[in-house]
């Protein structure tokens, strides 16, 4: 993928979260608006996998851990979601780390507990979308 590609798909999923959250609000459990934002995502053509699981290998051993990452978008584009009162330093750390550990160019924070989506959703790159092809 280019980094067109990337930024048009990240754009496209904050479309189909403000569209969720406009149609829902704020107050509901993060797994409904997964569950939400999936079938919209789906709907417009996208491949998505939800609950995928993140492995960590330390030192040559495998762990068996439960850390899922909510969405993930055309093998591309990570999607971690929150219903929190505010994104904390650790809820970046998280998405970060997935990022890192999935390989993948780019990741988006969306809290959904707010009044404003826009000023509630973070978008994340690492080394990997720098390396990717602008063109």
């Amino acid at each position: 993928m280019t980094k067109t590609e990337v930024k048009q798909l990240s754009y496209d999923i904050i479309d189909s979260a403000i569209k969720v959250h406009t149609a829902l609000g704020a107050g509901l459990l993060e797994s409904v608006y997964q569950k939400c934002l999936e079938y919209e995502l789906r709907k417009s053509g996208f491949h998505v996998q939800t609950e995928v699981r993140v492995p960590i290998n330390y030192d040559g051993l495998q762990l068996d851990t439960d850390l899922r990452l909510d969405l993930l978008v055309n093998d591309c584009v990570l999607v971690e979601l929150k219903a929190v009162e505010n994104l904390q330093p650790i809820h970046s750390a998280q998405l970060m780390t997935y990022m890192r550990l999935l390989k993948k160019p780019q990741g988006l924070l969306i809290n959904f507990h707010t009044h404003n989506i826009t000023h509630a959703m973070k978008p994340l790159v690492n080394e990997i979308y720098r390396s990717l092809p602008d063109y």
